[in-house]
């Protein structure tokens, strides 16, 4: 099957993730997954495959359009990433001329757009007729239940994907992304490490902000433990850490665990999934606490953390997933 992934941006490069994924690790040449993208946003830089900017910039790309064109006529799946459907002009193109004889799916991702009103998307979907619909975390599927969950990947061989070695000495040094700090917890892990360092207890805190995600994955490889956010699900950003080797603190709640653990296969009770688990500003305070008072057990859930990338959340494990609701459709 061809796959057209169709996007206005690339929601943290998890579409340029999988069609990369894909067309590596099909190795039976089930699948083939392209992405044309509208816009880039903010300064991470994540890769580009399609991008309609620069196929009708200052010096064009008559080529690139040519082959935008021929995928939106010969592709037999057009897959949408977050707000964008059929009516999302792309140059000269819209999708709705193309869809006579594909598979159409629906990919959210968490757009404020959706978490506001889920109910307007889930009523369009119905008046559609459209049924393959997926979401990134397993908290979306409160939102829409008739959904499938699919996670999100990193290409753990990559080098920045990688454990590096560190130096297991104090001070305890946390790394924290906030795309958006008003949804990220900022605040109360800036309140936190002011609190500890008040106790005397240092911190050494590197807020990543506004940088390319090649500099962001290295700052982060530095680090012993890596702040996703408090909000009852992962980020993308936990799951970098994760393999990584870094110890990630995040608010999993039940519903998050549960769903995460059974995609994994492992319990969701006890140590079988690796985030260190703060749920507010005084748990967060303690958990920082134990981790930089016991650097050898930080360097310990570190490494557990890599392994559970490396056996339960794999590139190849997740793409394959996805292979599978495309094979379905």
């Amino acid at each position: 099957m061809k796959i057209l992934m169709i996007a206005v941006n690339d929601p943290a490069g998890t579409g340029i993730a999988f069609c990369r994924a894909v067309n590596r690790l099909d190795r039976k040449n089930r699948h083939t997954a392209r992405i044309v993208t509208l816009e880039t946003r903010y300064t991470h830089a994540w890769g580009k495959d399609l991008h309609v900017p620069d196929l009708l910039g200052p010096d064009g790309d008559e080529a690139g359009l040519a082959e935008l064109e021929h995928l939106l006529k010969t592709s037999d799946v057009l897959h949408f990433h977050m707000t964008a459907d059929e009516h999302l002009r792309l140059g000269p193109f819209l999708p709705a001329d193309y869809l006579a004889g594909k598979a159409v799916v629906h990919h959210e991702h968490g757009h404020h757009d959706f978490r506001s009103d889920p109910e307007r998307f889930r009523a369009k979907y119905r008046a559609l007729g459209r049924k393959n619909l997926l979401v990134s975390t397993p908290d979306l599927l409160r939102m829409m239940p008739e959904a499938r969950w699919q996670p999100n990947l990193v290409h753990e061989h990559e080098p920045l994907f990688r454990p590096v070695e560190r130096v297991w000495t104090g001070p305890l040094k946390v790394a924290h992304s906030p795309t958006r700090k008003d949804l990220k917890n900022t605040d109360d892990l800036l309140a936190v490490v002011d609190e500890l360092g008040r106790e005397g207890l240092n911190v050494d805190l590197d807020l990543i902000d506004n940088v390319p995600n090649s500099e962001c994955l290295a700052r982060k490889q530095q680090a012993h433990v890596l702040f996703d956010h408090m909000q009852g699900y992962y980020g993308v950003s936990s799951l970098e850490g994760l393999s990584q080797g870094l110890a990630v603190i995040a608010g999993l709640d039940e519903w998050n665990r549960s769903h995460v653990a059974e995609f994994a296969g492992v319990s969701s009770e006890g140590g079988d999934l690796p985030w260190v688990v703060a749920r507010g500003r005084d748990e967060l305070a303690r958990r920082l606490r134990e981790l930089a008072g016991d650097l050898p057990r930080c360097r310990e859930i570190g490494a557990a953390s890599r392994r559970f990338v490396e056996e339960r959340w794999s590139e190849a494990k997740v793409a394959g997933r996805l292979a599978e609701f495309w094979d379905a459709l």
